[in-house]
């Protein structure tokens, strides 16, 4: 054999090579082990060991008793046994720097394993280090930037170099390049690596010499040395005068391995007596911290919080040396440094490994006992307690383990076996530490053992309950059904069977199938969940033994809804295509109730649960609509430029899953006054169950014929009485509808006409005076209301002949009884709105009908040649007559003036209650007067327009409303 090879690298005569050799090789017997040792990088081949020699193991029966190295799975095979001669050599190169990535002793341990009998040998091969690597630095050059302020003595770290190799040939020293400034420090960390801090000997002079140039060498300590070099350019800065300082130069903190990324390994703090940026610190890794340590841990640069960054492992390295610099912001900063040594404290954080090395099986049933059934190896990586393990077997199994070796157990039968109780057996291994808390590993080894067919199938469960979603595709698959057999081999080949029966009376195998060998179930129709919800049919299974055993289970099938009925909207029903219509009051206010609309679903549970949205609308601010229980109402009062026809278009929407939906579209036409009519709210019909199954159809049309009834009956009473004191002058007694006035014998009674306070109304009006007290006024009322809805001013009786000077006008603000003549001043001034009825008994005129009926009025006015003079008045006596006001207004007489005024000016005066406007002598726009709201006595009355037409001169006064 070549005893040399492998060595090129590390530079060795031929003599001391073999010596060395010779040493190496002979075996080192510890507790009962094998020892050797070999350096790295040999060759293919090179000698290590004779084993065979060593172990007094016959040569010649090595190969029959299968003699080899027993290693784990993905372990790399460095040494191989020659088994004809039991020499021990090197199967591929070893570099120790790649097996062995911490440093210390570099063992290779060998499990050697020979049968016949079984014996189970340990080896441990030491490969030792060359110097085949050189030191090297990070950077081929560094920049140092030091302030010309730096004091004697400052020192200066610098990176350090890198050397794979350990021991004496790692770095060793380090050189710099001869000169007058600096001088060279080299220190031992806590490990036996150095580092180099460079130390100022002589003042600098930034305005002799800027920069300096020095060359930094590192050494190894292996024979023959092997070096690096990095160029170090020294900067001389102007700085601030101090440098930073932390509270201690080392600090000490313990830290569990498993801590997490982002723990706080420590706190730093570092203080600077200068202000601004020369005071603010930054903190930093210095430049001679291993890039194992930037791996593991981070520096706040702001904080100086020291960070957990990657995971720890004490079994790796149980201590790590971190060295931070502080370093102010201002210019020629100068760094400062600490030490933080971080001692990991072992955890239980490995969990011992189970390794099957050798099974033999299926077992015969015959085996006796004390038979090896597998080798099993354990290892757990923690150290201590936490790296003892213990094995145990699972209870209640006819086998045992024996420990062979450390860490090494065989296992063996301790009774015979028999199939008929037990076809296999499911062996679980538990290695546990001796850690707190204990890790534990479990392995499963199945043992199996032949039989007859001597045991039957049996499902898994004892019933399956299958859930089908109706409207599925015939064909598809529902469910799987599994049986197990004990037995093996045909005993254990099963087929699957639907037995008979009938559903809803029809045979079974027209709504399922079954795969006879997998036990897949298929539907053969289509399910429909309102037909049929849930059935049940017998599955059997069998296997192809002799005789055939056989077992039974029973399948519950359930059909599940599915969403496939869409919402129908019974209300409102339109009444022509496919809009309804609905009339609602201007003068309905917030929270009006204009309808509910109602929908069905023939689904079952939320896919029949409905909600409403309001999809569109003329005026969303308008109306809201309930969205569970469809309620259709306003939100604020309609005003005067909203749309007199609102159109919109509501979706019921259902809760599956997608949801479908259906919308109807409403027509909402917003009138004055409601008519007796039905909406399209109330205009639909209940489902034939629901009619069917409860009177409520019955009561509702009960109730409602009786209401409508009662309502009629009292409109043509209310009708009758009014007609028997109303008629017409010009239709004489005959008339009933519209009453003659009578005068009062107290000349004027009590008025219902009261202002509202606070209302803005002129003080008084002037008439001239003169003439009979002949004034006379009419107050219609409409059917619906005991209130006055429209007045209408007229003289009684005014010849011409009567007509005065101008000087005999009424003083303004007076009072006069009836029958005596006014005096004041001669002009007319503006009409007294006090004379306004409430708000809610004006209603506007805002149709074509009602501007018809003003215009009407207007030209019957515009016929008379005689002059209006009235008077409005405040009459404290008649405040009586309305608790809820402050003041009463009534008319009174006044003489007539007809010949300083023309006469298209009186119009001026004639005021329409309800309306916006006075009327105007000319054709010209009308006077404008108070806004007002509509005002519904009942929901669903529509009040009628009632004409007035011209009086005849004799009509007289009746003021009393009550």
């Amino acid at each position: 054999m070549r005893a040399g090879a492998g060595c090129g690298r590390g530079q060795l005569s031929l003599p001391s090579l073999l010596l060395l050799l010779a040493f190496l090789a002979a075996p080192h017997f510890t507790g009962g082990q094998l020892r050797y040792a070999v350096p790295e990088e040999l060759e293919h081949g090179a000698f290590v060991a004779n084993l065979g020699e060593d172990l007094g193991l016959d040569v010649s029966t090595l190969s029959a008793r299968r003699f080899r190295i027993v290693t784990g799975a993905g372990v790399r095979q460095h040494l191989e046994v020659n088994l004809e001669n039991g020499i021990l050599f090197v199967n591929e190169r070893i570099d120790r720097e790649e097996v062995c990535e911490t440093g210390g002793t570099c063992l290779l341990h060998l499990q050697l394993l020979v049968e016949s009998p079984l014996e189970l040998y340990r080896v441990e091969v030491e490969v030792l280090d060359i110097n085949d690597h050189a030191p090297t630095f990070p950077w081929q050059e560094y920049v140092l930037e030091v302030a010309e302020s730096a004091v004697l003595g400052a020192r200066f770290p610098l990176e350090s170099a890198q050397d794979p190799d350990v021991g004496t040939n790692s770095v060793h020293t380090y050189q710099l390049s001869p000169n007058s400034f600096f001088s060279l420090e080299v220190h031992t960390r806590s490990d036996a690596s150095k580092f180099a801090e460079l130390v100022l000997e002589r003042a600098l002079d930034r305005e002799q010499q800027r920069t300096h140039r020095l060359l930094l060498t590192a050494l190894d300590g292996g024979i023959p040395r092997r070096s690096g070099t990095a160029h170090v350019l020294v900067t001389v800065l102007d700085a601030n005068d101090n440098i930073p300082a932390f509270d201690q130069p080392s600090y000490g903190v313990s830290l569990p391995e498993d801590a997490p990324a982002g723990t706080l390994v420590i706190q730093l703090n570092a203080t600077d007596l200068d202000e601004g940026p020369n005071g603010e610190i930054e903190y930093s890794f210095s430049g001679h911290a291993p890039p194992s340590v930037r791996e593991l841990f981070r520096v706040e640069p702001r904080s100086g919080q020291v960070l957990l960054k990657g995971p720890l492992d004490y079994e790796r390295a149980s201590l790590h040396e971190l060295y931070v610099q502080a370093k102010d912001r201002g210019p020629s900063a100068v760094a400062v440094h600490c030490r933080v040594l971080v001692h990991l404290l072992d955890v239980n954080d490995n969990a011992p490994e189970v390794t099957l090395t050798s099974v033999s099986t299926p077992v015969q049933e015959d085996a006796p006992p004390g038979t090896v059934i597998a080798v099993i190896s354990v290892l757990d990586r923690d150290s201590g307690d936490n790296g003892r393990v213990s094995c145990e077997l699972s209870p209640s199994v006819p086998f045992e383990l024996r420990s062979s070796f450390r860490d090494y157990y065989t296992l063996v039968t301790t009774e015979p076996l028999d199939r008929e109780a037990v076809s296999e057996y499911n062996i679980s291994i538990t290695a546990r530490d001796m850690g707190s808390p204990a890790l534990l590993t479990r392995s499963t080894l199945t043992v199996p053992v032949s039989d007859v067919n001597d045991n039957a199938p049996h499902f898994l469960q004892p019933s399956y309950s299958i859930y089908v979603m109706e409207n599925n595709a015939p064909g598809a698959s529902i469910c799987s059904v599994s049986a197990l057999d004990p037995d093996c081999q045909q005993n254990a080949y099963l087929s699957y069977s639907i037995t008979d029966g009938h559903i809803h009376g029809m045979p079974v195998g027209t709504y399922v199938s079954i795969n006879s060998d997998s036990g897949h179930m298929y539907a053969l129709r289509s399910l429909d969940y309102e037909q049929i919800r849930s059935f049940q049919i017998q599955v059997q299974a069998q296997d192809a033994g002799f005789p055939p055993l056989s077992a039974n289970v029973t399948v519950h099938i359930f059909v599940l809804d599915q969403n496939d009925n869409a919402p129908v909207i019974v209300s409102p029903m339109p009444r022509n295509g496919s809009v309804a219509t609905e009339l609602v009051p201007r003068s309905a206010g917030p929270g009006y109730l204009v309808g509910t609309v109602s929908a069905v679903d023939a689904d079952a549970g939320l896919n029949s649960r409905l909600s409403y949205q309001l999809l569109q609308a003329t005026d969303f601010t308008l109306f809201s609509l309930a969205p569970d229980t469809g309620e259709l109402r306003t939100l604020r009062s309609f005003l005067e430029q909203d749309a007199a026809r609102q159109r919109l278009v509501v979706q019921v929407r259902d809760g599956g899953q997608p949801a479908l939906s259906a919308t109807v579209s409403l027509l909402l036409s917003v009138v004055e006054t409601m008519p007796q009519t039905l909406s399209d709210f109330s205009n639909f019909s209940l489902p034939p169950e629901a009619s069917s199954s409860s009177p409520l159809t019955l009561y509702l049309l009960v109730s409602l014929g009786s209401i409508s009834f009662t309502f009629l009956l009292a409109i043509l009473i209310l009708t009758a009485i009014r007609c028997r004191g109303m008629r017409y002058p010009w239709q004489g007694d005959s008339c009933c509808c519209c009453p003659r006035t009578r005068r009062s014998p107290d000349g004027l009674k009590t008025s219902n006409l009261a202002s509202q306070p606070g209302a803005s109304v002129a003080a008084h009006l002037d008439v001239p005076d003169g003439g009979p007290p002949g004034y006379c006024y009419k107050l219609c009322l409409g059917p619906e209301s005991a209130q006055s809805d429209f007045m209408f001013l007229k003289p009684c009786s005014l010849p011409r002949n009567n007509e005065k000077g101008p000087g005999n006008l009424p003083a303004a603000g007076k009072r006069s009884r009836p029958g005596q003549p006014l005096h004041g001043p001669k002009q007319i001034k503006q009409p007294n709105t006090d004379w306004l009825p409430p708000t809610v008994q004006r209603p506007a005129l805002k149709s074509s009908q009602s501007l018809e009926d003003v215009g009407e009025i207007r030209r019957a006015l515009q016929k008379e040649h005689e002059r209006l003079c009235t008077l409005v008045t405040p009459v404290a006596e008649f405040q009586k007559a309305s608790a809820g006001t402050n003041s009463v207004w009534a008319p009174q007489y006044g003489p007539l003036y007809s010949g300083h005024i023309p006469a298209p000016d009186y119009q001026h005066n004639v005021y329409i209650p309800g309306t916006p406007t006075l009327l105007s002598s000319k054709d010209g726009p009308l006077v404008p007067g108070r806004e007002s709201k509509n005002s519904f006595s009942t929901f669903g009355k529509k009040k009628k327009m009632t004409t007035y037409y011209d009086m005849p001169d004799s009509v007289v006064i009746n003021n009393d409303l009550k």
